[in-house]
């Protein structure tokens, strides 16, 4: 099969020919039709992840279709179409899984960062962490909802009963999570880097109420904000335009240090909380949903051949919305 490989961090992807994987115990073979660029993809190229298994085949947003099925499995069917995450495996026994708080497992295992993930025509994929894909997405709308959506809707129900909800870092997750807020009629604030007028005015389209950029305040207090881009100087930002009571909710798995801040902007029983990867019960919450609202997501296709074109685009916010490899395309496209 055909794969983008890591074999050191910090060293552009390898287009490789590599053993097509097979279906072990409690696994499924995918055929991988799409897979969608994140950027954890960029962390753990960048070694701001410093736990890769190498070689690795990266990317861990995963569209594809039931090739082969392992031993001990029962809910999938050669032909069907599923979705494999970040979160690839835990171990099942101790006492945040046994919870289901799998996301905090201290075993856990991560798609294309310990274990092969989607840059491939084939791959592997614990059947306990995939999901069915609902009929009315394409595998290109899909590929983004399995983290950029995920993991962002996980973030979003920390705030899901705010009435407003600033957003710090207009990409893949904030375009589909935007859609989630005004579909339950709360006002969204969108903040972008500096000068980014065109990811502001994507945010409008999308129904923000106000876009500008983080060094601009918001026109009112938020009771909550999510930060999806990976600067710890945001925290005490977002710290200044929250209402008493309300939360900041860091969405990445790295962020740079948070700078040091005056107590008196988080008194008032505001609060800062962490967001860490996703559990089996918000992929079988947020998939629906997406699907009943329906969230639309902005693609952005490209080959496989291309996909160090589309992680130095997303590095450097050349598109809005989200990144797609399409294994099935044509390399020249």
């Amino acid at each position: 099969m055909r794969a983008m490989v890591m074999t050191e961090q910090g060293s552009p992807l390898q287009l490789q020919d590599l053993p097509t994987p097979e279906a072990g115990e409690g696994e499924l073979l995918i055929r991988v039709s799409t897979c969608g660029i994140c950027r954890t993809d960029l962390h753990v190229l960048d070694g701001d992840l410093k736990e890769p298994i190498l070689p690795l085949v990266p990317g861990h947003q995963i569209v594809g279709s039931v090739e082969a099925i392992g031993a001990g499995v029962d809910d999938f069917a050669v032909g069907q179409r599923v979705g494999v995450p970040w979160l690839g495996g835990s171990c099942g026994e101790c006492d945040y899984c046994r919870d289901g708080q799998e996301n905090l497992c201290d075993e856990a295992v991560y798609t294309g960062y310990q274990k092969n993930g989607g840059f491939a025509e084939f791959t592997t994929a614990d059947a306990r962490y995939c999901f069915p894909i609902p009929e009315a997405y394409s595998d290109m709308q899909a590929a983004p909802l399995l983290c950029a959506g995920l993991i962002g809707y996980r973030s979003y129900r920390q705030a899901m009963e705010a009435k407003s909800i600033a957003l710090y870092g207009f990409g893949a997750a904030a375009h589909i999570l935007i859609q989630v807020a005004k579909y339950r009629k709360q006002t969204v604030y969108a903040f972008t880097r500096e000068g980014d007028v065109e990811a502001q005015q994507f945010a409008l389209k999308l129904g923000a109420d106000w876009a500008g950029d983080s060094t601009q305040a918001a026109p009112a207090l938020f009771d909550a904000a999510i930060i999806f881009a990976p600067v710890g100087e945001l925290v005490p930002i977002a710290l200044q335009s929250l209402r008493k009571g309300g939360k900041v909710i860091c969405a990445g798995i790295h962020m740079s240090d948070i700078p040091s801040f005056p107590y008196e902007w988080l008194w008032g029983e505001r609060s800062i909380q962490s967001i860490a990867n996703l559990t089996r019960a918000d992929g079988e919450e947020f998939l629906p949903l997406a699907a009943s609202i329906p969230v639309e997501t902005e693609v952005h296709r490209y080959s496989l051949e291309q996909t160090n074109e589309a992680l130095e685009d997303l590095r450097c916010g050349r598109f809005s919305g989200a990144a797609v490899i399409d294994l099935l395309a044509n390399p020249e496209i």
